[in-house]
This record gives C-alpha cells, sequence and structure tokens, in this order.
C-alpha cells in the first residue's frame, strides 16, 4: 500500500477556523483566488513531517487571528506499515512559539520516528528564487530529500547545529575552557561527517536515478554537493575526516571567533543543480528552466524513495503550474498520473488542470473554508 493522508483536521489553523477533510484520490487540485487558504493546506500537511514546513513559520504564526485558543494540525495516514495518526500544535498550557508533536497519541522520542512514518516533498513559488539567494535555502531543501529516505539524517543535523551553536557561544565570551572547546568540536566533526557523509550519498543515488529518467519528461538534471567534507569522504575514511575536521576547528578558533562562526562544517555546503545535457547551471537559467529542473529532481526522487523505503513521499505543489509553458505542463499531468504518489496541487485558475480530469478531486478553497469544485 502507498503512503496516503486519508485525513486532515485543522483547528484555529491560519485562515481556517476548523476543517475536516478526507482526500477523495491520489490526485487533489486546490483552487481559489490569492488569500483563499490554498497554501495555507500544503503548509498544514507539510508540518506532519519533520521540519518548520514548507514556509518556516514560527509556530506563533500559525494561530488564526484573534483566535484565543492553541492551533492543532493533525493527520490520518495511510502506508505499509499500517495506519499512523500525526498531530502537531501548540499546548493549552504551553509557549505559543513551541510547538508539540503526538505521534498515535503519545509524545515521539525524536522527530526521527515521525520521519519514519511519512515523507513529504515540496515545491513553492519561493523556490523560484532558490538558485538565486543564499545556499542555506538549498541546503534545507536538499536536507529534506536525505532525510526523507534516511529518518536519522534529521537528527544528526539537529546535533550538528547545536554543537556549532554552543561552539559559537564560547568563542563569543572569549574564556572558553580549552576541553570544553575540544568536546564540542568533537561532537562538532563527528555529526558534520555524518551529515556531509548522508547527502553526498542521496545525491549519487539520485544523479543516478535521473540519469535512468526518474524525472518523467522534464530535462534530466545533475546535482552536485559542494562540501570539503563530502570531498574528503570520497578519498578517506569517515574517521580520518572527523580528525582532520578536529584539528581544522581547534586551529581555526581565532579565525571563527572574528567571523561569528565555524569556517567548517556541515552548514557550509551549497547544492549545485544544472541541466544534465547542456551543462547550464541553475543559477544561469530562466525561472521556467529553474522550475523544469527542480519538478523532474522532485519527481526522480519520489521514484527514489518509493523504491528505498516502499512508499513514495507526499508531493505538495503550490502553483506548480506557473512559469511552465504548455508542454512542461502537459509532462508535469502525465508524469502526476503515473507516479505512485499521492499530489496536493495549488492554482488560482482551476481551467489550468483541465487536462487531470476524471484523474483527480478538484476543490475550491474560500476563505477558510473548502468544497468540492465540480
Amino acid at each position: 500500500m502507498p503512503l496516503r493522508l486519508t485525513r486532515l483536521a485543522l483547528t484555529d489553523f491560519r485562515n481556517y477556523a476548523a476543517l475536516s477533510w478526507r482526500p477523495g484520490g491520489r490526485i487533489a487540485v486546490i483552487s481559489g483566488p490569492n488569500g483563499s487558504g490554498k497554501t495555507n493546506l500544503l503548509e498544514a500537511v507539510s508540518l506532519l513531517v519533520p521540519g518548520r514546513g514548507l514556509r518556516g513559520a514560527r509556530a506563533a504564526e500559525l494561530a488564526r487571528r484573534g483566535a484565543d485558543r492553541p492551533w492543532a494540525v493533525a493527520g490520518r495516514f495511510a502506508s505499509p506499515a499500517g495506519e499512523t495518526d500525526i498531530g502537531t500544535g501548540t499546548a493549552p498550557d504551553g509557549s505559543a512559539d513551541r510547538r508539540v508533536y503526538r505521534l498515535d497519541g503519545a509524545v515521539p522520542r525524536s522527530q526521527a520516528e515521525i520521519a519514519a512514518r511519512v515523507a513529504a516533498v515540496w515545491l513553492t513559488p519561493p523556490m523560484d528564487r532558490l538558485f538565486q539567494e543564499a545556499a542555506s535555502g538549498r541546503r534545507r531543501f536538499l536536507d529534506r530529500l536525505v532525510w526523507a529516505i534516511e529518518p536519522s539524517h534529521a537528527r544528526e543535523v539537529a546535533a550538528h547545529d547545536s554543537a556549532l551553536a554552543q561552539r559559537n557561544r564560547l568563542l563569543a565570551l572569549g574564556r572558553a575552557d580549552p576541553a570544553w572547546l575540544a568536546g564540542l568540536e568533537e561532537s562538532l566533526a563527528r555529526h558534520a561527517v555524518a551529515v556531509a557523509a548522508s547527502r553526498a550519498l542521496l545525491v549519487d543515488r539520485l544523479n543516478a536515478a535521473l540519469a535512468a529518467g526518474a524525472g518523467g519528461g522534464f530535462p534530466a538534471a545533475r546535482v552536485d554537493l559542494l562540501c570539503p567534507l563530502a570531498a574528503r569522504l570520497r578519498e578517506h575514511a569517515a574517521l580520518a575526516v572527523e580528525d582532520w575536521m578536529r584539528a581544522a576547528l581547534a586551529a581555526g578558533r581565532a579565525q571563527d571567533t572574528a567571523s561569528g562562526s565555524a569556517g567548517l562544517g556541515a552548514h557550509r555546503a551549497d547544492m549545485l543543480l544544472a541541466d544534465a545535457q547542456s551543462g547550464l547551471p541553475a543559477a544561469l537559467a530562466s525561472t521556467g528552466q529553474q522550475k523544469a529542473l527542480l519538478i523532474g529532481v522532485v519527481l526522480g526522487h519520489a521514484a527514489l524513495l518509493a523504491e528505498a523505503r516502499g512508499f513514495a513521499p507526499l508531493l505538495l505543489l503550490d502553483e506548480a503550474a506557473v512559469h511552465l509553458d504548455a508542454a512542461r505542463r502537459a509532462a508535469l499531468f502525465d508524469a502526476i498520473g503515473t507516479l505512485p504518489a499521492q499530489v496536493l496541487l495549488t492554482g488560482a485558475d482551476a481551467e489550468v488542470f483541465r487536462p487531470l480530469r476524471g484523474r483527480a478531486e478538484f476543490l475550491r478553497a474560500d476563505d477558510g473554508t473548502l468544497r468540492g469544485d465540480p
């Protein structure tokens, strides 16, 4: 059985006071004017997997304006392992900026437990600028692809970032105990190498899948990881790379104090993307070409995940047809029709999705409500 969202319930979330939706098919098209709540629905689903969702919003920003009670999102999923209930939101007696999670009614030990049950990948309009902005956005995109296949990756990234933040604070104080710093640098090196290894493995597997045509009718893309740690891991054992990084961190304490952060680590990596046939880098491509390359990567990743874990991720495609010409839109709809993944698409104009009639459930979002759109 493929992964399916079978029920979504919202309480005081964004512009939804209350909503209960049971998707009626594998593909759902949600249309409506700007501000009607289309993206909010996709964001709600994205919050049921590890991370801060497709907008990266703080918990306090997710509550419905004027609401006097906590917000909540709950989803029921059917998967090869059986039914799973996942919920998130703010606790009635807790901070408005602290999210809590429930997995089958209990508090999960870590987000990796949730990542082991469900996975989702998304494309949103802000990602059209992914290759014109800072590397941090590209790292987050890559890490979502990694932990969909390797759930423990989320824990390694969090541990790396925690060790990095503690080391930065100690260096800023200017009087840190060298032994304490050495312990943090050992932890930082260990987690950084684990993160780099997982990223490099995903990139290799994804490139192989894309070269084999897993990206559907979209241009075959090539993904490259720009990371000194990953480069060293291709020639040296992981323990040797950890030793090298530990020594480099110790030697670079003065420079890192001046800059405010470590010059070496998983936080310095970048993801590059190019058209595999022409070699054109995504950073130099048109917006439409970039969108086509990203869609191909997402479709290829879905196929890779289905092979690796037995189910494809949920695909959340917000305004995915924007910037695509007619041929690319047709390729997108054909790929969606053949993928084993559940797909939620949004767009202002339902007419754009006419080729999916008979294959998709059509819905209309309208100021906090959701209804069928015949």
